[in-house]
Protein backbone atom coordinates (compact mmCIF):
# COMPACT_ATOMS: atom_id res chain seq x y z
CA UNK A 1 0.00 0.00 0.00
CA UNK A 2 1.33 3.54 -0.74
CA UNK A 3 2.17 5.49 2.11
CA UNK A 4 -0.99 7.96 3.14
CA UNK A 5 -3.57 5.70 1.13
CA UNK A 6 -6.13 3.56 2.43
CA UNK A 7 -8.49 1.17 0.96
CA UNK A 8 -11.35 3.62 0.67
CA UNK A 9 -9.51 6.29 -0.84
CA UNK A 10 -8.07 3.77 -3.40
CA UNK A 11 -11.95 2.66 -4.75
CA UNK A 12 -12.46 6.43 -4.80
CA UNK A 13 -9.71 6.94 -6.94
CA UNK A 14 -10.79 3.73 -8.94
CA UNK A 15 -14.67 4.63 -9.43
CA UNK A 16 -14.42 8.30 -10.29
CA UNK A 17 -10.95 7.41 -13.30
CA UNK A 18 -14.16 4.18 -14.09
CA UNK A 19 -16.54 7.12 -14.09
CA UNK A 20 -14.61 9.03 -16.15
CA UNK A 21 -13.65 7.08 -18.39
CA UNK A 22 -17.57 5.82 -19.01
CA UNK A 23 -18.47 9.47 -19.70
CA UNK A 24 -15.70 10.03 -22.52
CA UNK A 25 -17.04 6.85 -23.77
CA UNK A 26 -20.64 7.91 -24.13
CA UNK A 27 -19.73 11.52 -25.20
CA UNK A 28 -17.41 9.98 -27.83
CA UNK A 29 -20.16 7.69 -29.11
CA UNK A 30 -22.91 10.15 -29.36
CA UNK A 31 -20.43 12.73 -31.33
CA UNK A 32 -19.47 10.34 -33.22
CA UNK A 33 -22.64 8.29 -34.45
CA UNK A 34 -23.63 11.35 -36.70
CA UNK A 35 -21.49 12.66 -39.58
CA UNK A 36 -19.97 16.41 -39.20
CA UNK A 37 -21.34 18.83 -42.19
CA UNK A 38 -18.52 17.77 -44.86
CA UNK A 39 -19.21 14.14 -44.05
CA UNK A 40 -22.99 14.77 -44.53
CA UNK A 41 -24.49 14.62 -47.92
CA UNK A 42 -28.03 14.00 -49.67
CA UNK A 43 -28.46 10.29 -51.09
CA UNK A 44 -24.98 9.42 -51.31
CA UNK A 45 -24.15 12.64 -53.13
CA UNK A 46 -21.70 15.43 -51.21
CA UNK A 47 -23.30 18.91 -50.56
CA UNK A 48 -20.76 20.50 -49.17
CA UNK A 49 -17.06 20.98 -50.11
CA UNK A 50 -13.74 22.67 -48.06
CA UNK A 51 -13.11 25.95 -49.27
CA UNK A 52 -10.30 26.31 -46.82
CA UNK A 53 -9.05 24.23 -43.38
CA UNK A 54 -6.18 25.95 -41.37
CA UNK A 55 -5.63 25.74 -37.59
CA UNK A 56 -8.22 28.32 -36.44
CA UNK A 57 -11.08 27.89 -38.69
CA UNK A 58 -12.76 25.32 -41.08
CA UNK A 59 -14.93 27.00 -44.28
CA UNK A 60 -17.64 25.14 -46.29
CA UNK A 61 -19.47 26.11 -48.77
CA UNK A 62 -22.84 23.98 -49.65
CA UNK A 63 -24.88 23.93 -52.30
CA UNK A 64 -28.69 22.30 -52.23
CA UNK A 65 -30.76 22.16 -55.80
CA UNK A 66 -34.59 21.61 -55.44
CA UNK A 67 -35.31 18.46 -53.82
CA UNK A 68 -31.77 18.39 -52.10
CA UNK A 69 -30.90 18.52 -48.42
CA UNK A 70 -28.38 17.42 -46.04
CA UNK A 71 -28.53 14.05 -43.92
CA UNK A 72 -29.11 14.54 -39.88
CA UNK A 73 -25.54 15.11 -39.35
CA UNK A 74 -24.19 17.65 -36.12
CA UNK A 75 -22.36 21.32 -35.94
CA UNK A 76 -19.81 22.18 -34.20
CA UNK A 77 -19.84 25.85 -32.73
CA UNK A 78 -20.14 28.02 -35.86
CA UNK A 79 -20.97 30.89 -38.10
CA UNK A 80 -23.32 30.54 -41.47
CA UNK A 81 -23.65 33.00 -44.28
CA UNK A 82 -26.78 32.49 -46.96
CA UNK A 83 -24.90 33.52 -50.72
CA UNK A 84 -28.36 32.56 -52.13
CA UNK A 85 -31.59 31.65 -49.85
CA UNK A 86 -34.30 29.19 -50.81
CA UNK A 87 -36.96 27.28 -48.52
CA UNK A 88 -35.90 24.72 -46.11
CA UNK A 89 -37.81 21.79 -44.37
CA UNK A 90 -35.65 21.45 -40.89
CA UNK A 91 -35.81 18.82 -38.27
CA UNK A 92 -33.98 19.32 -35.25
CA UNK A 93 -34.04 18.71 -31.33
CA UNK A 94 -37.27 21.27 -31.08
CA UNK A 95 -39.21 19.46 -33.81
CA UNK A 96 -40.25 20.52 -37.81
CA UNK A 97 -40.55 23.60 -39.54
CA UNK A 98 -40.63 25.23 -42.94
CA UNK A 99 -38.52 28.45 -43.18
CA UNK A 100 -37.52 31.01 -45.81
CA UNK A 101 -33.83 31.46 -45.94
CA UNK A 102 -33.76 34.95 -47.51
CA UNK A 103 -29.84 35.71 -49.54
CA UNK A 104 -27.64 37.47 -46.90
CA UNK A 105 -29.09 35.94 -43.63
CA UNK A 106 -26.71 34.74 -41.03
CA UNK A 107 -26.84 32.81 -38.52
CA UNK A 108 -24.17 31.15 -35.56
CA UNK A 109 -24.17 28.54 -33.50
CA UNK A 110 -22.23 28.77 -29.73
CA UNK A 111 -22.56 25.03 -28.73
CA UNK A 112 -22.95 21.94 -30.98
CA UNK A 113 -26.20 21.48 -32.45
CA UNK A 114 -27.70 18.80 -34.46
CA UNK A 115 -30.31 19.08 -37.83
CA UNK A 116 -31.50 17.61 -40.98
CA UNK A 117 -32.70 20.12 -44.03
CA UNK A 118 -34.16 20.03 -47.44
CA UNK A 119 -34.73 22.49 -49.99
CA UNK A 120 -38.34 22.57 -50.77
CA UNK A 121 -38.32 25.87 -52.39
CA UNK A 122 -37.41 26.28 -56.38
CA UNK A 123 -34.20 27.91 -56.36
CA UNK A 124 -30.61 26.63 -55.64
CA UNK A 125 -29.39 27.99 -51.95
CA UNK A 126 -26.02 28.10 -51.33
CA UNK A 127 -24.24 28.36 -47.72
CA UNK A 128 -20.78 29.00 -46.05
CA UNK A 129 -20.34 27.37 -42.96
CA UNK A 130 -17.12 28.50 -41.07
CA UNK A 131 -16.35 26.49 -37.52
CA UNK A 132 -14.46 26.85 -35.11
CA UNK A 133 -11.63 25.25 -34.26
Amino acid sequence: MIKGFDVCSTKRIRSVTYLCILLLIVNCKNRNSLPDPLEAGWNNEAVCEVLEDNVKTRILKCTFAPGVGHEKHYHNPHFGYTIAGSRFRIKDTTGTKEVNVPTGYSFSKNEISVHEVLNIGDSTAVFLIIEYK
